[in-house]
């Protein structure tokens, strides 16, 4: 097999056997340091090309080695000039520019390689062409000029279309690529190019979700310890390069990058599960860097319109815009309200709901049958939510009654006592749970009756929640953050940390099979083992 850039010039074409087809790692190494010794080794190069579809992982690394001691030399570096004849080259020349035609079909296929179906080529090959890349930044093939900083942008683009693929999901790598981001050159100029990557027309949903992956995994030179777009000592993925005057990280340019990619990813049409990883993006990484937020408005009130995780997503957008920019939104809590169905135990987002709900109803200002009706649909909840909601609900309860004491008539109220044994049944209960604006749900003529009868729950933990309704309550609000953490997830990481009690099994280690010491059958016979 053998390679499109042909033979080294003044060399003999190789004959590629059976043989060296089955070339094992070793003997590829081999035939690299052959290579990089003495130039009467050129041929070798061909070689290992040739053998790419066949020994691709070890290839790979082969050629990381080869180029990358290549550019460190300076093999491949052509001083352009211009001449006014036109003469021969040399043979100098000839190798100089058949080394770098090699070099170029070597990125064509360490490229293709990054949508090998097999993981690990996918990976070596991406690290690879970011080692190439940063070698290729340190020492220019070519010279440069009127450029403060050098950081090969061509290549940059190459990797980051393969990460885009609009055919296949690249998580995994973008994940992997995530690690130059502690690069502030890498991380700055991958921004600089992404908009010129993103098109405004509607692209492929396997596109869409590798960008809004992409962009959700890569911060803003800003998050990366850059003070003004700029740092005293920055680790920069292609050197120092004092002598072309340093590294300046503009973080107002990455800035106006993210908002154009954004600019476009808005205009286009977006399927459910789009939808909520795009929101999830929006929250947790571009909303603090947007130029002018409020443009969400119309985008996040029609999420708020949707059921689910979506629409507990854009409550979180919503309440951003409502605490951080003046919006206002009348009808936030009669949506919130809506929110709270036995539905939500079993989303993903639960625990948005409750500190976004907790901060919600942080004033004391509020309507106290607002604030009822929330504290009563809550109480109704707990009979069918898990029991670890339960402990969070319970809190939350406590601090509706703690910032609004006037709400206790839901506890000790005259007018309850005598509905306290209907109540308990649900047949006397004054609370309207269909209804869905919250001051018409008679709340306020209703009491706590739930929480009662948790503190009969099989769990002792919540039995023993649930009786805070028959203490005095406690001066200081309860952190919602911390209990939330507590939960969950949470739970099963903390049971796997407790360390069980070790049980002795046996008093003595046995040293071989024969019976412990003291056993009385070792009077009368003997265990021998048969050789």
């Amino acid at each position: 097999m053998a390679s499109s850039v042909g033979t080294a010039p003044g060399g003999a074409a190789a004959m590629t056997t059976p043989g060296q087809l089955k070339m094992s790692s070793k003997l590829l190494r081999q035939r690299a340091q052959e290579f990089l010794a003495s130039r009467k080794h050129a041929n070798n190069l061909v070689d290992i090309i040739g053998m790419w579809e066949g020994h691709t992982l070890a290839c790979i690394l082969t050629m990381e080695t080869i180029f990358g001691e290549l550019l460190k030399r300076g093999d491949m570096y052509v001083e352009r000039t211009i001449s006014l004849t036109i003469s021969e080259p040399t043979a100098e020349m000839r190798y100089t520019n058949w080394l770098r035609n090699c070099y170029e079909e070597i990125w064509v296929k360490i490229l293709n390689s990054m949508e090998d179906p097999r993981p690990a080529i996918q990976t070596q090959a991406l690290t690879t062409a970011i080692k190439l890349m940063a070698a290729e930044g340190r020492t220019p093939l070519e010279p440069v000029e009127n450029v403060e900083y050098y950081f090969p942008l061509h290549r940059l683009k190459l990797i980051i279309m393969k990460l885009l693929s609009p055919e296949k999901e690249n998580f995994s790598l973008i994940a992997r690529f995530q690690e130059i981001s502690s690069y502030l050159d890498a991380l700055f100029f991958t921004w600089k190019c992404l908009p010129a990557l993103t098109p405004k027309r509607q692209p492929q949903h396997v596109y869409i979700r590798n960008l809004l992956e992409f962009v959700h995994k890569l911060p803003l030179p800003e998050e990366n310890n850059s003070q003004n777009g700029n740092s005293n000592n920055p680790e920069l993925l292609c050197g120092p390069q004092q002598a072309a005057g340093g590294f300046k990280c503009d973080y107002a340019s990455a800035k106006k990058a993210l908002n154009k990619v954004w600019s476009c990813i808005m205009h286009w049409e977006l399927t459910p599960q789009i939808h909520k990883q795009l929101l999830i993006v929006l929250l947790e990484r571009v909303m603090p860097h947007l130029e002018k937020p409020v443009l969400m408005t119309d985008f996040l009130m029609d999420s708020l319109d949707a059921d689910g995780p979506i629409g507990l997503l854009a409550l979180q957008g919503v309440f951003v815009l409502v605490t951080k920019h003046n919006l206002e939104y009348p009808n936030i809590f009669t949506k919130l309200y809506s929110m709270f169905e036995p539905e939500i135990f079993h989303t993903k987002y639960k625990a948005r709901l409750f500190y976004l709900s907790d901060l919600f109803l942080s004033s004391t200002h509020l309507p106290e049958a607002l604030v009822a009706a929330f504290a009563k649909r809550l109480s109704r909840l707990t009979l069918v939510a898990p029991p670890e909601d339960i402990l969070i609900i319970l809190l939350f309860i406590g601090n509706l009654l703690l910032r609004h004491p006037g709400l206790k008539r839901l506890i000790d109220h005259p007018q309850n006592h005598q509905l306290i044994s209907k109540e308990e049944t649900g047949a006397g209960d004054p609370f309207l749970m269909e209804e869905r604006d919250p001051l018409q749900s008679n709340a306020l003529l209703s009491s706590l009756w739930e929480i009662k009868a948790l503190q009969c729950h099989i769990l002792p933990s919540v039995a023993t929640a649930a009786r805070f309704i028959r203490d005095p309550l406690p001066s200081v609000e309860y952190d919602m953050a911390s209990a939330l953490e507590r939960t969950g997830g949470h739970s099963f990481d903390r049971e796997i940390k407790n360390k069980v009690k070790d049980i002795m099994l046996t008093f003595e280690r046995p040293s071989s099979m024969a019976l412990p010491k003291g056993e009385r059958i070792l009077q009368y016979w003997q265990l021998t083992t048969m050789h």
